[in-house]
């Protein structure tokens, strides 16, 4: 759990600062679940210059509580959480300081946007939060008043939680709750989780990931590992002390993510998944008259093919389908033996390119409309999709035909704008799985939207 937080102060001497207004938005990784926001009295003087930043004056605070009376709330709504703050030094330490002259020690573990940013977005010409969210596209008002900034921030942290491939900032999280809830039960962890698609991440004692998976339903998906009785589920029950999750709203984002994820982190408890989900492949040849023919072959690592399957039933399924759809002919795509014509034609499906009455450049022509569907090879888009609330939708970047990662977006200006855009985007691995992932999806979900770079 995380306090985001932002503070205004009177400015002054480094250390005589008072508060003038607080905003801390309670942030469970996914959603503000509790907020807290107050001008406070600081019964000292404003200096100028802070006026005509923030636009709170004296005026404005002769009848707001005094520090000591919005302690206790701070002290409630930052319980057990991390406080994470854009130059969180500074916030912190006016916060401590505030403690120290009512005679309270404020301690808690803290986060730094500024410092996040600099790490997982590397490549920004500033890191000022009014800058940095103007870049990356996030929407912001009220700038230099507590509750503004402090929202910004949230957006940004949760930007930044996408970017965190190594999942550092959620493992330090997960090893506080951990040393809170030694003895944590599973059915407490099933009651925390949501019916969302996603990926979850179960951790051991130490906060180490042991197993990753995705599913369309997280809390349900967890029940069944918990109350399995096969060997692995057996080990996990045993082992689990907290489960971690990232909705993503799209299912393609949950498979592709996961996939990711298990390469990287390589849990213990997933190997059978490391090796490669495909078995077949769909590659194209050209006959002696010409004809571009469809054939299956085993699927090979080295080889660039149009599209692959994860076994031979699926795969023919698929060609039977791409052969119907397309009016191709089964002979030319062996998929019906025969020395003349082939079937299709005797049913008035196929053109007749079997036995050259249609010509090879008139066939060809619809053999390669079927590519196109079957294949993002050399192209440049983005595959738009479902976000992980109503107001949301995700993106993967395709260019030249390669996966480079996706993100979330909720102005229609992220997407349009290319350096807002890359700001967005989680980078990834494009491998052979991801391409299978994407074009068996894409073959499915016949629905997505694309839109062409």
């Amino acid at each position: 759990m995380y306090a985001i937080v932002d503070i205004e102060t009177t400015g002054g001497k480094y250390n005589e600062e008072g508060i003038t207004e607080i905003a801390i938005y309670k942030f469970d990784g996914h959603e503000i679940v509790d907020q807290f926001i107050s001008l406070v009295n600081p019964e000292r003087e404003i200096q100028p210059f802070v006026v005509n930043l923030t636009g709170i004056n004296s005026k404005m605070l002769r009848d707001a509580p005094k520090f000591y009376e919005v302690a206790k709330r701070v002290v409630e709504i930052t319980q057990d959480c991390i406080l994470v703050a854009h130059n969180a030094s500074f916030d912190y330490r006016i916060l401590q300081t505030e403690f120290k002259r009512l005679g309270f020690e404020y301690n808690r573990k803290s986060l730094c946007t500024v410092e996040l940013s600099q790490k997982l977005i590397p490549e920004m010409e500033s890191y000022k939060l009014g800058k940095l969210v103007r870049a990356l596209g996030i929407p912001m008002s009220d700038r230099h008043r507590a509750s503004g900034d402090a929202l910004a921030t949230v957006k940004l942290f949760q930007l930044l939680l996408d970017k965190d491939s190594e999942k550092s900032i959620i493992q330090q999280a997960v090893k506080t709750e951990i040393r809170k809830k030694v003895a944590t039960r599973l059915l407490d962890i099933i009651e925390d989780l949501p019916s969302a698609t996603g990926v979850y991440y179960m951790h051991n004692a130490k906060g180490d990931i042991i197993y990753i998976g995705k599913s369309k339903n997280i809390k349900k998906r967890v029940n069944q590992h918990f109350t399995g009785t096969n060997n692995k589920s057996k080990k996990i029950q045993k082992q689990v002390a907290a489960v971690t999750f990232e909705r993503t709203g799209s299912e393609l984002i949950a498979l592709l993510k996961e996939s990711e994820e298990i390469k990287r982190k390589k849990p213990m408890y997933n190997r059978a998944q490391r090796v490669h989900i495909f078995q077949f492949a769909m590659t194209s040849y050209r006959d002696e008259n010409g004809y571009v023919g469809f054939r299956i072959e085993k699927a090979d690592g080295r080889k660039k093919y149009i599209t692959t399957f994860t076994n031979m039933s699926q795969a023919k399924h698929i060609m039977f389908k791409l052969t119907e759809d397309y009016r191709l002919c089964q002979k030319i795509n062996e998929l019906h033996p025969s020395k003349t014509h082939c079937f299709q034609y005797t049913i008035k499906e196929c053109n007749g390119a079997c036995i050259q009455e249609e010509s090879p450049e008139s066939y060809n022509k619809r053999v390669q409309q079927a590519i196109d569907q079957h294949s993002y090879a050399s192209k440049n888009m983005l595959i738009i999709d479902r976000g992980r609330h109503h107001d949301e939708r995700s993106a993967i970047l395709i260019e030249n035909g390669e996966y480079k990662g996706f993100g979330f977006y909720s102005l229609n200006y992220q997407i349009t704008n290319k350096d807002v855009l890359k700001s967005i985007i989680t980078p990834m691995q494009n491998n052979r799985d991801v391409q299978h992932i994407i074009q068996s999806h894409l073959r499915r979900k016949n629905k997505l939207k694309i839109i062409t770079l």
